[in-house]
């Protein structure tokens, strides 16, 4: 079905696979750009659910016009899984909350001399 609001095309994908537990996105992609003629960088294949029992597989595959649709459209979290989108790096959550907890004992300025972890032997 084409979504011209979003710029791209949408489909559900039955993928039948006998013989082998289950089809690698990356060969989904591929098999997709070739058919419908377009980048496989502009492909997002997602929400794969194989049917018990096996040998079929049913999920949901997108087909962006553009680069741009698909960094506008597309959610976050998918943009990374596919390289067009770096993660955002930040402390682990024990640091972020450790941090938190020892700017509650200072007040003003102080708050930035607290965020930074006591040193050690003094």
């Amino acid at each position: 079905m084409n979504n011209r609001l979003l710029q791209r095309r949408q489909f559900v994908l039955d993928v039948i696979h006998p013989g082998r537990a289950n089809v690698p996105k990356a060969e989904l992609k591929d098999k997709l750009a070739e058919k419908f003629k377009t980048d496989k960088d502009r492909v997002a294949v997602f929400g794969f659910r194989t049917a018990f029992g096996g040998g079929r597989s049913t999920g949901f595959a997108l087909i962006y016009d553009s680069e741009e649709a698909q960094k506008r459209f597309e959610p976050k979290y998918r943009l990374i899984r596919d390289g067009l989108a770096k993660k955002a790096e930040r402390p682990t959550r024990k640091l972020r909350k450790e941090r938190k907890n020892r700017q509650k004992k200072f007040r003003g300025t102080a708050k930035v001399k607290a965020a930074e972890p006591p040193k050690k032997g003094k």
